[in-house]
């Protein structure tokens, strides 16, 4: 018995499928390479480290061109407006082109990454588990022999 198939159906599939005017906000943030897992943008968006258009999103909110976000990525916070959206990760290059970051969020992160780099680091100070020694002289304060 032959199966009959629509014309019609069989462009359609021929056709490569149109690129989504909306995606998962986690999966955005994946493939704009903020985040080396979707778990990890998952994570963040549900930590509320993210803001949609001003607002506490969830990881399945739809993404779509012009929303603005807000991102907060360790001490430094990414503003930015959604250009493009996709479904799989590219490269670092394809993934610049899907936001836009915004002028004076670029400047507040820079001078807080120039800021970081000028304060010194913290510094060892030695201190741990006291010697043999301290520890006698610890227990004659505490019994009062001091």
């Amino acid at each position: 018995m032959a199966v009959r198939r629509d014309p019609a159906s069989a462009e359609q599939a021929s056709q490569p499928l149109a690129p989504p005017d909306a995606v998962r906000l986690d999966r955005w943030l994946w493939a704009a390479r903020f985040f080396k897992t979707r778990g990890l943008a998952a994570q963040a968006v549900a930590g509320g480290k993210v803001q949609l258009n001003g607002a506490r999103a969830k990881p399945a909110k739809l993404v779509r061109p012009g929303d603005a976000l807000r991102l907060r990525l360790g001490p430094y916070d990414w503003m930015i407006t959604v250009r493009a959206v996709t479904e799989r990760r590219g490269s670092a290059r394809d993934a610049q082109l899907l936001y836009d970051e915004s002028a004076e969020g670029r400047a507040a992160r820079e001078r807080l990454a120039e800021q970081h780099k000028i304060a010194p680091a913290p510094a060892y100070r030695g201190k741990g588990r006291p010697t043999k020694k301290e520890r006698r002289e610890l227990q004659r304060l505490e019994d009062g022999e001091g």
